[in-house]
């Protein structure tokens, strides 16, 4: 199996304004006996899926949302290329090429390679999907989007200038997001994946262990 998750621990990247998050130590086996850890973290933390509830009022949470929807085989867009991307370059239907794809699985990566940039300030300038590359994937049959970025919208330097609208289309259409993949260089164009997220009661997200499954 390949792992497509990054690590979670202290001080790693979050999107703006989301909770820092905080590994210590609880219990200690000197001290007590046994080793237990005290995680402190937003529900969008690390290697991540959001449920719709996340940006669409009354949408699912995480305790509805089902295994079945989060394996299976996946189609992988590469859109790096051999030049690699620019900081907040758009990625429009025409500049992923769907025009190639009549229909899509229910799961789609799209590989940016900005996963090399993770933990430092360049990864919040990823690139970004548009409405209408977003939109095309839902009515081609997509019902999960996975990014390597942070963010399949443009993260911006304050609320008030967010623009949520891959989020919008995916999220409001009953589909599931997957941010911060990593790893999907590894993959061919076609593999079988996997999303593991902890079942919350009532939440709008929570992280996953990610795989593909070799």
């Amino acid at each position: 199996m390949i792992d497509l998750s990054h690590v979670i621990e202290t001080g790693m990247t979050v999107y703006p304004g989301d909770p820092n998050v905080t590994v210590t130590s609880a219990l200690t086996l000197e001290r007590d006996g046994v080793a237990v850890s005290v995680i402190r973290c937003g529900s969008h933390t690390g290697t991540h899926l959001d449920a719709p509830a996340h940006t669409i009022a009354g949408g699912r949470t995480m305790d509805t949302v089902t295994l079945e929807e989060l394996v299976g085989t996946a189609l992988v867009i590469d859109a790096a290329g051999d030049g690699g991307l620019s900081d907040y370059e758009p990625l429009s239907a025409e500049r992923l090429q769907l025009s190639r794809w009549h229909s899509v699985p229910a799961i789609v990566l799209i590989h940016t390679g900005w996963d090399q940039h993770f933990g430092t300030d360049r990864y919040l300038r990823h690139p970004f999907l548009t409405r209408d590359a977003a939109v095309t994937l839902v009515e081609r049959g997509m019902r999960v989007l996975g990014v390597d970025t942070l963010n399949p919208d443009r993260t911006p330097t304050s609320m008030e200038d967010a623009d949520f609208a891959a989020h919008e289309s995916v999220l409001g259409s009953d589909g599931l997001i997957v941010e911060n993949l990593r790893g999907l260089a590894e993959l061919g164009e076609t593999p079988r994946v996997g999303f593991f997220p902890m079942r919350l009661g009532g939440a709008d997200g929570a992280p996953v262990r990610a795989i593909a499954f070799n």
